[in-house]
């Protein structure tokens, strides 16, 4: 969460609403919607660190609002983010250990267990499918990441078949 809020404060200060709703309006129903309370104490920490400063800005009719902005070290600390390359394929695979060692310790049936995760797969698949059947065409951002939903799905997929293939 911290990232996506420094990018938004990039652009322009905001309150924490405000980037909450950015982030909807970004992002649309394929990004799940940011709890606002998650909002603001991430807001709290990055003030905290120094990254945002924020100020009560005054309104005739409603109460004060709390607008962030951000700081030199935010705009470093956001460069600093996007030059780095995000993380690649997770190897410690909580499913994997799982499909190992629940049969070692006579827990569960291996192939009972590829079953039920690959049930559970289909239905995140159906899930996503509808979500992009229902999108906006025009949402691009979430559009796209609908789509790179679907296609890590389908390689989940694919690798629980040569896990079924090797270990049963």
């Amino acid at each position: 969460m911290r990232q996506p809020l420094l990018a938004l404060l990039a652009k322009e200060p905001a309150h924490g609403y405000e980037l909450k709703l950015a982030l909807e309006q970004i992002f649309g129903q394929a990004y799940p919607s940011p709890n606002i309370g998650q909002i603001y104490v991430t807001l709290k920490r990055l003030e905290q660190d120094g990254l945002v400063r924020s100020q009560d800005v005054e309104q005739t009719t409603r109460p004060n609002k709390r607008v962030y902005e951000l700081t030199p070290a935010g705009r470093e600390a956001l460069r600093s983010w996007a030059d780095e390359p995000s993380e690649g394929p997770r190897v410690r695979d909580e499913f994997f250990i799982k499909l190992v060692l629940a049969p070692m310790s006579g827990l569960a049936d291996r192939m009972e267990l590829m079953n039920k995760q690959r049930r559970h797969y289909f239905g995140i698949m159906r899930s996503l499918t509808q979500m992009q059947a229902d999108s906006d065409p025009a949402d691009t951002p979430g559009r796209l990441l609908i789509e790179g939903a679907i296609l890590h799905l389908q390689a989940d997929l694919d690798w629980l078949e040569r896990c079924q293939e090797e270990l049963v």
